[in-house]
């Protein structure tokens, strides 16, 4: 669909869903996006890592897409640009924080220099075709967190990004009130809005109210003390470093996207007072009680620093009296993987805290009284809910009209909405969907190679290589080979009924694609009656000369 004279709002990700956050802005026939974010892979994606969205939709007008505009520097909202970028062939603006981080990106993917990318000072603005677009600088869990404001011939976008009201922020500023009421008194048309947590009925609270309950549990500790946080909360890495030194403890930094964000923080003029960190082998030497350690993982990832730490893999080790502060929430969906990483810890003789027994941790997204803070100050005459899954954008919806806004958009991936000219309403929908990054292959989500292996990941698999004579016979025993099949003490008894099986179905003469389902069918028959499960089997036919 090709906008009009009109104005046009599309989800590509992050609507009915956390993370991988894609939106869409269209008119008269030009595109802009904001945002190219990600999601990390759950155990319905067997050895995948990260899910990207399908750009599918915009990337068969690309021509028409002007810029792609990054709100700030979160995975769920930059993490799919060195993957998918260089393919819409779009510019890239984002204010100096976002730029460094995307920059770095760009160079691991060897793409320096072939996307193009623009710095945009905090508080600048950017034209693009009928779109005039300023940022807007808002307080969240990372710096530079920015508001759009999204100026169109139809009316006046407030895109909020991520956010949340911190009056008392560790870095950057509050957000501008008098600024955000100067954004309404000039008309907001709609206000697209954050919606993570809005079934919380109380204000997220200041990042600066942590420091107290960090460092309260640091100087309880005996031994050495890990805090695991998200590698991107430098305002948090800015409180734990401030907790460090009041402590009386060297700081060790374990992840490597840690010591990126550390890296591109200080090049842009923040964590300038941070302590330097020490290497893994001095923070071994030290007594435990001086040791204070910042580690990637809280989300359970067995392969970040916490997960190899717990698993006793990594060069850091814990043990008796040593304590793990989780100081970041539970994204839903990872409760499995990161109760593994805590049992392990439990077997160490660790001692957890996690924000349920004390304060080390807030939110940096709005509750229920600073969303309608939101609408106070910007007055939009629309609220399109975004960043949540069905129930909060149902919520996000009840919400805007219960308090004064006159309609509520509940919108999902996929769904075009007009926003103007007209009362805003759904007018069309395309297709969507998700695409997972596979080693360095990108591939459809639903697609054969994701299928299969959960299929082999089920029910195991079997190989069955069947030798054939000149005359189209037999020429000896088939060959098969159980992988991951449960038949570990009775393995050669049933090699040897499948060998019989196969045999039995083979036929010279039919057809092979037939004479290949025949014998599949027989030995997968011959497995489930075994063992009540049907893997995949795999049969080849193997000419053998005379």
């Amino acid at each position: 669909m090709i906008p009009g004279e009109e104005l046009l709002f599309v989800a590509l990700g992050g609507s009915g869903e956390i993370g991988m956050n894609v939106n869409l802005y269209g008119c008269r026939g030009q595109w802009i996006m904001v945002d190219l974010g990600l999601t990390f892979a759950d155990l319905n994606y067997p050895g995948i890592d990260l899910i990207l969205p399908d750009l599918e939709f915009i990337e068969d007008q690309q021509e028409r897409l002007a810029g792609i505009i990054l709100t700030h520097g979160h995975e769920d909202h930059i993490g799919a640009l060195p993957y998918l970028a260089d393919e819409l062939k779009a510019p890239l603006f984002a204010t100096p924080f976002t730029a460094g981080l995307i920059a770095g990106k760009l160079e691991e993917e060897g793409l320096t220099g072939r996307v193009q990318l623009n710095t945009v000072e905090r508080g600048g603005t950017v034209e693009l075709g009928p779109f005039r677009i300023s940022f807007v600088a808002l307080s969240h869990s990372i710096p530079e967190g920015n508001g759009l404001l999204i100026e169109t011939p139809f009316g006046n976008i407030f895109h909020t990004g991520d956010w949340k009201i911190d009056e008392t922020p560790v870095l950057g500023t509050a957000p501008d009130t008098d600024v955000l009421t100067e954004i309404g008194d000039r008309g907001v048309l709609a206000l697209v809005c954050d919606s993570t947590n809005v079934f919380q009925d109380k204000p997220s609270g200041s990042e600066e109210s942590v420091h107290e309950g960090l460092l309260a549990q640091v100087m309880m500790a005996n031994g050495r003390v890990l805090v695991t946080t998200f590698a991107s909360n430098a305002a948090r890495l800015q409180t734990i470093g401030r907790v460090a030194r009041e402590a009386g403890r060297k700081v060790c930094i374990a992840g490597r996207s840690l010591d990126r964000i550390l890296r591109v923080a200080q090049a842009t003029g923040y964590l300038r007072d941070f302590p330097p960190p020490i290497g893994f082998d001095e923070a071994m030497r030290l007594p435990r009680s001086e040791v204070l350690i910042i580690a990637t993982g809280g989300q359970g990832e067995p392969r970040a620093a916490l997960g190899r730490i717990a698993s006793g893999s990594h060069e850091l080790k814990l043990g008796e009296d040593d304590t793990v502060i989780f100081s970041s929430r539970i994204i839903p969906g990872n409760e499995v993987a990161i109760g593994r990483v805590m049992n392990q810890l439990s077997d160490l003789g660790v001692h957890i805290v996690t924000e349920k027994q004390a304060h080390v941790h807030v939110s940096g997204h709005p509750g229920r009284p600073e969303l309608v803070q939101m609408y106070k100050w910007v007055r939009p005459q629309i609220v399109v809910p975004v960043h949540g899954e069905a129930r909060h954008l149902a919520e996000h919806a009840r919400l805007a009209l219960d308090h004064g806004v006159a309609h509520a958009v509940v919108q999902r991936n996929g769904d075009i909405v007009r926003l103007a000219p007209g009362d805003p309403k759904k007018v069309d929908e395309v297709r969507v969907g998700r695409l997972v990054l596979d080693g360095d292959v990108i591939l459809p989500a639903d697609g054969a190679t994701v299928n299969e292996r959960r299929k082999i990941g089920y029910g195991g698999l079997i190989t069955v290589a069947l030798p054939v004579g000149e005359d189209g016979q037999l020429a000896g025993w088939p060959l098969i080979r159980p992988f991951g099949v449960p038949v570990e003490e009775d393995r050669d008894d049933f090699i040897a009924d499948a060998c019989d099986a196969a045999t039995r179905a083979y036929g010279a003469g039919v057809d092979e694609e037939k004479l290949r389902e025949a014998v599949r069918l027989a030995v997968r028959r011959c497995a489930t009656l075994w063992t009540g499960k049907k893997p995949v089997v795999e049969v080849m036919l193997l000419q053998v000369a005379a």
